[in-house]
């Protein structure tokens, strides 16, 4: 029992090492290589975790070979353009100016009821409000509405809105976010009379950011009394 729970966890922190190395994708954004490859190391994982009679060697090596020619394969890709059309495929356009691509639906096995589930997931309820639709190489649907159904921007207007920059953590859960301060130049006395308006001090606050703006949010952790 020792041991199946030993190779479970060096097994699980090897694949989570290797998926590591694959990158940050969502699963429903992998390329067809990645998805392959991520279900592989699924089933090499599960055999030697769960069968103490088989080496574990036999679960780690063929991982190991499969890292190498993700690797492998996302160079390729990167150098060729011709070589990651045959590994990864082609956009397909399914709507075009409006109207539905027949031959682009069959070619890629799609009906007009998924069109709708995948149009309706991308918060577009009328086809007719769509002016291209693209399959894209890692099944997404990217939508371009027509003109008239599209959302305003202030472009739109001719308004330029402020700057907002991004929200940076400050503390999280007590735990001061030490290089966050240094890229916002402020260090932790700053910090301190941040959070103290907010009658508090960083230990014990749940959350605090700061935004583009400098607005700052803080909350302070549930019972924990001030000092």
């Amino acid at each position: 029992m020792l041991l199946i729970f030993v190779r479970t966890i060096i097994l699980y922190m090897l694949v989570l090492i290797v998926m590591r190395f694959m990158g940050k994708r969502e699963i429903g954004q992998l390329q067809p290589f990645e998805l392959a490859i991520s279900i592989m190391i699924a089933d090499l994982a599960t055999i030697p975790m769960s069968e103490p009679g088989i080496p574990i060697t036999n679960g780690i090596v063929p991982i190991l070979g499969l890292l190498v020619m993700h690797l492998i394969i996302s160079v390729i890709n990167l150098k060729s353009i011709k070589m990651r059309e045959i590994i990864c495929g082609k956009p397909s356009i399914l709507i075009y100016r409006g109207k539905i691509q027949e031959d682009s639906m069959k070619r890629e096995r799609f009906t007009i009821n998924e069109l709708q589930e995948r149009l309706r997931s991308n918060n577009i309820v009328n086809i007719g409000d769509v002016e291209f639709a693209i399959l894209e190489t890692s099944g997404q649907i990217s939508v371009i509405q027509k003109p008239d159904k599209r959302n305003s921007i202030p472009e739109d207007f001719n308004i330029m809105p402020e700057y907002e920059g991004i929200s940076y953590d400050l503390v999280i859960d007590g735990k001061i976010m030490k290089q966050n301060l240094k890229i916002l130049e402020k260090d932790y006395n700053w910090l301190v009379k941040q959070v103290d308006k907010f009658g508090m001090k960083p230990e014990e606050t749940l959350i605090a950011t700061i935004d583009g703006k400098g607005n700052f949010f803080c909350q302070k952790k549930e019972g924990r009394k001030k000092n």
